[in-house]
């Protein structure tokens, strides 16, 4: 016992060599290149406005630095020092997400969002990575496995922000909590009849959600248009205009795309929420086939080099912490790319590092640091 105590002590101390370059590399590409498609999709309606061409090319580049900076922070510290971190950080993420009640910024029909100037921030996209870092200090210090009573715990951790996000309302980040515990869940040894047990319940739960009304009727709807989009129902056409014009965005890009700047359906801003929820019809329509093409790959590259990180952690902390950034960032990536091609209901979930936001950006470059941090200590 006490050899194993020193070895941990040791390694804890011990220099890092392993670094996972292409990583690092692959989300500095990706955050730099969103920044210049945020920029591409947006300058001319602001021209057009008389406003500053380089409004969103600023904020996005100053979040996207700040970023790169938290990420190489991070990944130099030893994520095992983080466990003393993931109760405070997991308290201020519940107060941060119930103070939006009281002071928030309200808009588009939800109250998510915290403004400080021309800065917004938005504590639900910081609280699936706080819960990630959460859970894997918890199941680390239950090395003998979870129990019904740990389950139940688990449960209650995830339970208590995903409430508060659900009243605020955020679909799309409540459905990634749950996939990334359920993740956890199963990595970190949970009972098999367990696992199905919560599903059952689950999926109960969520068909009564929808028959009592807990669900805002827009959510209902737009799942609705999903299942139905070749209805001649006007009012379902109606919800599934901005799915129709982003399919048409990507479509018109052919093969190599209109070009940088140009494109009907970007210059003109058919697609609503463009800079955001739908950045890869702008990619799509510009680049074409073979630039969307070259995004997904670099998407999936980076999704693969977390998992295999993940597969060759040496302990259980590092490995959940690994496989619950990759859920977090391949769900993103499959939902935000999947709603606009029509295979995916529409949410409000962004695609990782290229999606215009800020919060989005500091959260997918501190989770790559996390996953860098474990990369760094393969060897020790």
């Amino acid at each position: 016992m006490s050899d194993t105590l020193n070895a941990r002590a040791i390694s804890l101390h011990r220099p890092s060599t392993h670094v996972d370059y292409g990583l690092a590399f692959g989300l500095i590409l990706l955050g730099v290149f969103g920044t210049f498609m945020t920029y591409s999709a947006t300058r001319q309606a602001l021209v057009n406005a008389g406003e500053n061409p380089h409004y969103y090319l600023e904020r996005q580049g100053f979040f996207v630095i700040l970023g790169i900076i938290a990420m190489t922070i991070i990944a130099r510290i030893d994520y095992r020092r983080l466990d003393v971190l993931a109760t405070p950080l997991y308290i201020c993420s519940f107060f941060a997400l119930a103070g939006v009640f009281v002071i928030g910024k309200q808009a588009l029909g939800a109250q998510r969002w915290y403004s400080f100037g021309f800065v917004q921030i938005q504590p639900s996209e910081f609280t699936v990575l706080f819960i990630i870092l959460a859970v894997a200090t918890f199941c680390e210090r239950r090395s003998e496995g979870l129990r019904m009573y740990d389950v139940v715990r688990l449960l209650i951790m995830a339970g208590a922000p995903l409430g508060l996000i659900v009243l605020q309302p955020d679909l799309g980040t409540s459905i990634i909590i749950i996939l990334v515990v359920a993740g956890m869940m199963v990595v970190a040894g949970i009972p098999p009849r367990f696992m199905t047990f919560l599903t059952v319940v689950g999926s109960a739960g969520l068909v009564a959600a929808v028959y009592l009304g807990l669900l805002q009727k827009y959510q209902v709807d737009r799942f609705y248009s999903f299942l139905n989009q070749n209805s001649n129902n006007k009012a379902i056409s109606a919800l599934l205009y901005e799915v129709h014009n982003a399919k048409s965005a990507i479509g018109a890009g052919g093969l190599w795309g209109s070009g940088i700047f140009k494109g009907l359906q970007t210059v003109l801003g058919f697609v609503p929420e463009q800079r955001t929820d739908f950045i890869f019809t702008a990619i799509g329509e510009q680049l074409g086939f073979i630039g969307a093409t070259s995004v997904i790959l670099l998407l999936g590259f980076i999704a693969w080099r977390m998992w295999v990180i993940g597969r060759r952690a040496k302990d259980l902390m590092g490995r959940l912490l690994c496989i619950g950034i990759f859920i977090f960032f391949s769900f993103s990536c499959f939902e935000n790319i999947g709603m606009t091609m029509g295979i995916m209901p529409v949410t409000g979930i962004p695609l990782p590092l290229l999606s215009y936001g800020g919060s989005a950006a500091l959260v997918f470059f501190s989770a790559g640091g996390l996953v860098l941090s474990v990369s760094r200590r393969l060897g020790n």
